[in-house]
C-alpha cells in the first residue's frame, strides 16, 4: 500500500539524548513491491484475463474508468497481498504500483475504490444494460471450468493417477446473510462450503448453507469435473478421496458406474468392532506389554444391512494408544492386488490430510471466510475471488520457488518473504522504473523466483 504525506507526527522513544520522531512525509512508496512477481506469474497462466472472461459486462464502453479485467484484477491481487477488506481499495487505488500489475496502461491514475468493487460483487444473476448500476454478470459456469483449465495446463505430460480430495468446512456467519443456518458439529451459525483439491490444485469451491449432509452435491461437482479431465486425459485414473462424510451410497454407486474409483473413511459401528475385536484385543496386549501404541490393519468385506447396494472391500485399522482402543475403517475401490492394506491405509488414505492445509489457506491467508455479503450469489463470488487468489499464489509456488526454500511454503508467507518489499515506483514518458528497497533480505531469493519464471513462456 502506498504512503502519503500527511501531518500526523508521531513522538516516538527518544534514541539516547536524541528524539525520535515519525512522520508521514516520504514520496510515495508501496509496501507490495514484490507484486510485479504475481504479474509475471499471470502473464505465464493467463489467470486474471481468462477470469475476466467468465463475465458479462452489460456497461456503457464510452462512459467506463475501470475495465472489466482491471476490476477483477484488482480484486484478486489484493486479497493475494493480504488485503480482506473492500474497504482497503479506496486507499489501494491511489497505489501506482498496482496499477502496473493491474495491467493499467496510465498507472498514475487512480483505480476502483470500493463502492465499484462492491458493485461487481452484488450484480444479481439477471442484471442486464437497463439496471442503473450492477451491470457486470458473473457466469459461475465459466468460472468453474478456469479453475479445471488451469490444472490440467499445469501437467507437461498426462498423469497416470489423479487423486480429488474432497472436505467441507464451516465459515462462520455473524449476520443475517442469505441462507444462513445453525450447524450442530461446528456450533455456530455458518456457510459449509465444499472444497476439491488434487494435490495443491484448486479444482472447486462450492459454498452452500450449512443445512446439508456434508456430501450434498459433490456427485453433481465430480460428474463435472471429471468429465472435463477425461475429455483431455481418456485414459487417466481418477480416484476421489475424502473422510466419513463422503462415505455415501450414491457417491460410490456413481463411482462404481463411471470408472472412477474411491477410498473413503467409514464410520465405525457395533458390527465393525466385532469384526476386529480379536486384532484390538491382540493390540491391547502388546501395548500393555511394550507401552508404545499398537496397530494391526484387517481385510474385511463388508455390507450394511440397508444402506449400500453390494458388498465392498473395507480396511480396518485395530489401534491401541494411550488414551485407548482407536479402531478406524475405511472403503474402498481400490483391488487388493492393486494395493495392500498397509500402504492403502498409511500411505494413501492419511494422505488427505494436506489437503486441510490447503483449506486453511483458502480461509485463513486469502480470506475466503470474508462472506458478509448479503446474498449467497455474492458470497460465492466472494468465494470465487479468494479461490483465484489462491491459484495464483500456487502457481507462483509451483513455477518461481521450485527448488527453493520456499518450494513448499504457504502462501501468507509467500506473502511476508517475496510480495511485501518496500518500493518507490518512477513514472517517465520512456519507462517505468521500479526501485526496489535495498535492506530486503531476500533479494537472491526475488532473483532466482524471476530467473525460474522466465522458463516459462508468455501466454498473454
Amino acid at each position: 500500500m502506498s504512503a502519503e504525506c500527511s501531518g500526523v507526527q508521531l513522538a516516538l522513544q527518544p534514541l539516547g539524548r536524541r528524539p525520535l520522531v515519525a512522520r508521514f512525509d516520504a514520496a510515495p512508496i508501496t509496501s507490495d513491491g514484490g507484486a510485479v512477481l504475481l504479474r509475471e506469474v499471470d502473464r505465464r497462466i493467463h489467470l486474471l484475463g481468462r477470469m475476466a472472461g467468465c463475465f458479462v459486462d452489460h456497461r456503457d464502453p464510452g462512459r467506463i474508468q475501470h475495465s472489466l479485467v482491471e476490476l477483477v484484477s484488482q480484486r484478486v491481487l489484493g486479497l493475494a497481498l493480504g488485503y480482506e477488506d473492500l474497504n482497503d481499495h479506496d486507499r489501494l487505488r491511489e497505489d501506482a504500483l498496482l496499477g502496473v500489475v493491474v495491467g493499467r496502461t496510465q498507472p498514475g491514475r487512480a483505480l476502483a475504490g470500493k463502492s465499484t468493487l462492491n458493485r461487481l460483487e452484488l450484480t444479481p444473476e439477471d442484471a442486464d444494460a437497463s439496471h442503473r448500476y450492477k451491470k457486470v454478470v458473473a457466469q459461475q459456469a465459466a468460472l468453474d471450468d478456469v479453475l479445471i483449465d488451469v490444472f490440467v495446463e499445469a501437467h507437461r505430460t498426462p498423469p497416470e493417477r489423479i487423486w480429488l480430495d474432497l472436505d467441507a468446512t464451516d465459515d462462520p456467519l455473524h449476520g443475517a446473510q442469505e441462507g444462513r443456518f445453525f450447524h450442530g458439529y461446528y456450533g455456530h451459525y455458518c456457510y459449509l462450503p465444499l472444497y476439491i483439491f488434487a494435490g495443491e490444485h484448486l479444482l472447486c469451491a462450492r459454498l452452500r448453507e450449512a443445512n446439508v449432509d456434508a456430501a450434498a452435491g459433490a456427485v453433481d461437482e465430480l460428474e463435472r469435473i471429471s468429465g472435463r479431465i477425461r475429455q483431455v486425459w481418456p485414459q487417466v485414473q481418477i480416484v476421489i478421496r475424502g473422510d466419513s462424510g463422503f462415505c455415501r451410497e450414491d457417491l460410490m454407486a456413481w463411482c462404481e458406474a463411471n470408472g472412477v474409483d474411491y477410498l473413503l473413511g467409514l464410520a465405525k459401528n457395533p458390527r465393525l468392532v466385532d469384526a476386529i475385536a480379536e486384532a484390538l484385543e491382540r493390540v491391547a496386549t502388546r501395548y500393555q506389554e511394550t507401552g508404545k501404541a499398537a496397530r494391526e490393519l484387517i481385510e474385511l468385506r463388508y455390507r450394511t444391512r440397508e444402506s449400500w447396494s453390494r458388498e465392498r472391500r473395507v480396511v480396518g485399522k485395530a489401534e491401541h494408544l494411550a488414551k485407548g482402543p482407536n479402531p478406524r475403517f475405511v472403503v474402498t475401490s481400490l483391488a487388493l492386488a492393486e494395493v495392500n492394506a498397509q500402504v492403502l491405509y498409511e500411505d494413501l488414505y492419511c494422505a488427505r490430510g494436506d489437503m486441510e492445509n490447503r483449506i486453511k489457506e483458502q480461509q485463513l491467508m486469502l480470506f475466503a471466510d470474508r462472506t458478509s455479503a448479503h446474498t449467497l450469489r455474492a458470497n460465492q463470488l466472494r468465494l470465487y475471488f479468494a479461490s483465484f487468489a489462491y491459484v495464483l499464489l500456487a502457481a507462483l509456488r509451483r513455477l518461481g520457488l521450485a527448488g527453493t526454500a520456499l518450494a513448499h511454503a504457504q502462501c501468507d508467507t509467500l506473502r511476508l518473504k517475496l510480495l511485501k518489499i518496500g518500493a518507490q515506483l518512477k513514472l517517465s514518458v520512456r519507462r517505468l522504473y521500479l526501485s526496489l528497497s535495498a535492506s530486503y533480505p531476500y533479494q537472491a531469493l526475488f532473483a532466482q523466483v524471476y530467473a525460474n519464471l522466465q522458463r516459462y513462456p508468455l501466454r498473454c
